[in-house]
């Protein structure tokens, strides 16, 4: 059986006390943390013949894991786990208010020869900056410091980290520009800045990412007009915008993304004609998301190519024209929203399509569209949508104008005798049947 040096298991130990207590007595718990005496979130691997710890997971994931206490510490042995590859700290730092807790900016870079994965999540007590330190960690192809109480500015020295997969920035505080650090990280893969206070315009270095699979910026202050240079992200599979301040119209160059499943730009006010861009080179299109941007003209029939779509919203705009039918022809559509615009005409779905679609058809608040009388049951009848008002053609006779006038004449003198409804309908049956 391999040995563990003492200054490693000590380490160990010293670094686990730190996050759940002194109570924690890992000598006598675990007298062989890699071998017969494993420790849940601890894994270990052999170099030259001794065992080190190569992960370390700290927090509620499983129901036998290491739990964090009220009162926690980064302690310098974390440091000294010269082969850790992996850090993951889990609902530790809980406290918004109370025993709050910052990442130490010094010592990072004894842990950048061998650390490939750094994740903070969900916890709410770890506030501060990100460290200008972590820059040094030469090696990390996952950084996610998800939904924490990060505060600050995105520090320009992750840019050196250039063997970079995944960055997820989300659901902190951070604020300021996003940097234009993207050049050197052509290996990225996922793209995650949501959720925060950023500002500014996109950096124009986002082109550079040649191999990204995922964009996200939602939810944050962003501004200006969105990027030429996103024609450059051929691999894209989810691009999210929503909820920023973008403007300037639909870019030219997103009809270029052909790889994009998934994209949503909604609650910007991006402006300009919906017709701008050809959507049929959108092939792989499942899920598009375009409500509330301000957008103008009529619903391209090119949208219907989109064989794959399951997801479409186009509500809130100032869409005019009238709905294609050839959009319930889409074998995988089953949401529906447009709701909102100023969409004219009569409705000219099949029965089937209403009752597929159900509550995922929204079509209200656009006044001049309506649905065909006898054609939906009461069930499937659009909410918010009103019925088509049907006309009444008279049939042409050969009545010459001064007869017409004549019968209109006597038909206003019955309106004054009893019985006189009966006198006209009988009159405009007459007409209809041309009798």
């Amino acid at each position: 059986m391999a040995p563990m040096e003492k200054a490693e298991r000590d380490a160990l130990y010293s670094t686990i006390q730190g996050f759940v207590g002194d109570w924690w007595n890992g000598s006598d718990l675990y007298p062989d943390p890699c071998g017969w005496t494993p420790i849940q979130g601890v894994s270990c691997d052999l170099f030259n013949g001794f065992w080190y710890v190569t992960v370390l997971n700290i927090g509620p994931i499983h129901d036998n894991s290491l739990s964090c206490a009220k009162i926690l510490e980064f302690r310098p042995q974390l440091f000294e786990l010269k082969h850790l590859k992996a850090l993951s700290l889990f609902k530790c730092f809980e406290s918004q208010h109370r025993h709050q807790v910052t990442i130490p900016n010094a010592n990072w870079e004894k842990l950048a020869g061998s650390l490939e994965s750094l994740e903070f999540r969900s916890n709410r007590g770890l506030i501060g900056k990100i460290p200008s330190s972590f820059g040094a960690l030469k090696n990390l192809q996952s950084l996610v410091l998800l939904e924490n109480g990060l505060t600050g500015k995105i520090p320009p020295d992750i840019g050196k980290l250039n063997k970079l997969k995944r960055l997820v920035l989300a659901g902190n505080h951070f604020s300021g520009h996003i940097p234009d650090i993207f050049s050197a990280l052509g290996e990225l893969l996922i793209l995650d800045l949501s959720r925060n206070s950023l500002s500014g315009t996109l950096p124009l270095t986002l082109g550079s990412l040649t191999s990204l699979l995922k964009l996200d910026v939602s939810h944050n202050h962003l501004e200006g007009n969105l990027l030429k240079e996103f024609a450059y992200l051929k691999n894209l599979t989810l691009m999210d915008l929503r909820n920023n301040r973008f403007s300037g119209g639909l870019t030219l160059s997103i009809q270029e993304m052909y790889s994009l499943e998934e994209m949503v730009l909604s609650n910007n006010a991006i402006g300009g004609d919906i017709r701008t861009l050809k959507w049929e080179n959108l092939h792989n299109l499942i899920i598009l998301d375009l409500s509330n941007m301000g957008l103008k003209g009529e619903i391209p029939e090119s949208i219907s190519e989109l064989k794959r779509l399951r997801f479409l919203g186009l509500s809130d705009n100032n869409l005019t024209g009238n709905l294609s039918p050839n959009l319930s022809t889409l074998p995988c559509l089953n949401a529906l929203y447009v709701s909102g615009n100023n969409l004219t005409g009569e409705l000219k779905f099949s029965v089937e399509f209403y009752g597929k679609m159900r509550t995922r058809f929204g079509a209200w608040n656009n006044p001049s569209l309506c649905y065909p009388l006898g054609v939906i049951s009461t069930s499937h009848v659009p909410y918010g949508v009103k019925p088509c008002q049907q006309e009444i053609k008279l049939l042409k006779s050969n009545t010459t104008d001064g007869d017409v006038k004549r019968t209109f004449h006597s038909i206003a003198s019955l309106s004054h005798t009893p019985n006189s409804f009966w006198w006209i309908f009988l009159f405009f049956l007459i007409s209809y049947l041309g009798l």
